[in-house]
């Protein structure tokens, strides 16, 4: 058991501080129950975090906060476990993380190539879903963000306000790959998406 407790802590520092993980990240250094018993030994010993049912982190720590909450993104990279599905934030987190929304949603959705999960960390909830391969042509990249956001504001919700927002955000780089991306959206986000890559930053 010491030997699967110390595998699992060096394994831990070695992603550093931030990382959240399963049981299924250590399923090569012993069977299912030992590992369970050699990561709650480690939350005994305050070396993790256990921040919901079978999902614990290395927190990340504040020099003035303390130990700081797992992201999202965080917890569901954990939860997509060790296949490295890709994820795709969607809804409204997807509109708050372009600034497109102040209101941080108690129920944060991914669309995902691998499995559907749900997890409640605190009060929030963190919801992966399984979706086409063509939903997920664009995740990981500018291009898939701004879509879920656009398709959660509302066709007729997009205004000079919302181009102007986006805008602010798109490097150089980013514009190019919303053209190069454009056949990946619907005809209305496409033509967003001219109007993004034709404005000056």
């Amino acid at each position: 058991m010491q030997s699967i407790e110390n595998k699992a802590l060096s394994r831990i520092h070695g992603h550093g501080r931030g990382w959240v993980f399963t049981p299924v990240h250590f399923s090569d250094l012993g069977n299912s129950e030992s590992v369970r018993k050699a990561l709650q030994s480690l939350v005994s010993r305050g070396a993790i975090r256990r921040i919901s049912r079978g999902l614990y982190d290395y927190p990340s720590r504040h020099p003035k906060l303390g130990e700081l909450a797992a992201t999202p993104e965080q917890i569901a990279k954990a939860l997509a476990g060790k296949e490295h599905a890709k994820l795709q934030p969607t809804g409204a987190y997807a509109a708050n993380l372009l600034g497109l929304s102040l209101q941080v949603p108690a129920k944060v959705e991914f669309l995902t190539d691998g499995r559907s999960r749900t997890v409640k960390v605190g009060n929030q909830t963190i919801k992966l879903k399984q979706t086409t391969p063509k939903n997920m042509a664009a995740a990981d990249r500018i291009t898939g963000l701004i879509i879920q956001a656009l398709r959660f504001i509302g066709r007729d919700n997009v205004n000079s306000s919302v181009i102007s927002k986006l805008a602010e955000r798109l490097s150089a780089e980013d514009r190019q790959t919303l053209i190069r991306d454009i056949k990946l959206a619907p005809a209305w986000i496409a033509d967003v998406f001219r109007t993004l890559a034709e404005l000056e930053k």
